[in-house]
């Protein structure tokens, strides 16, 4: 089973290597397509950003109704996402954080009993709120790891 304790620090901490990853990078550079017909940098981060946002109302959904279905969350379909696609990236990235501390926040307020409500993912069945958070950091370090694997496309 999974850990409270985990899951927390991986929601407090692991976003932090982006910043880390971009650090020197100049927007031209993160806004580049390094893979032709694939997100550059800045759309993983806009992903990233917008996939959170729904993510808080997935919790909201799952702790205030019982076994809710979610239907697949598509980028391409999400308006958040085309709006985020217009900003700049230190504006995603200071959204990202103020949004990752309400969920944070949010987490570390519900009880144990909370954390067992459950709701239906179309691929992966019904879940626990602690089975969710995990996909949910799972998801967020595939990004983390696409991002790290465009950065030598920069240099080029």
């Amino acid at each position: 089973m999974f850990s409270r304790a985990s899951l927390n620090a991986g929601l407090e901490y692991q976003r932090e290597s982006l910043k880390g990853m971009i650090a020197g990078l100049t927007d031209e550079q993160v806004r580049r397509e390094v893979l032709a017909g694939k997100w550059s940098i800045f759309e993983n981060i806009a992903h990233l950003a917008t996939y959170q946002h729904a993510f808080l109302q997935r919790i909201s959904r799952i702790v205030n109704e019982q076994n809710p279905v979610f239907g697949r969350y598509n980028a391409e379909s999400d308006p958040l996402f085309h709006d985020y696609c217009t900003r700049t990236t230190k504006a995603i990235l200071d959204d990202l954080v103020i949004t990752r501390n309400e969920l944070v926040s949010d987490i570390r307020s519900l009880d144990d009993d909370t954390m067992l409500r459950t709701g239906e993912h179309p691929v992966f069945g019904k879940m626990n709120l602690l089975q969710w958070l995990n996909f949910f950091l799972l998801h967020e370090a595939h990004h983390l790891f696409t991002i790290f694997k465009l950065m030598p496309g920069l240099r080029e």
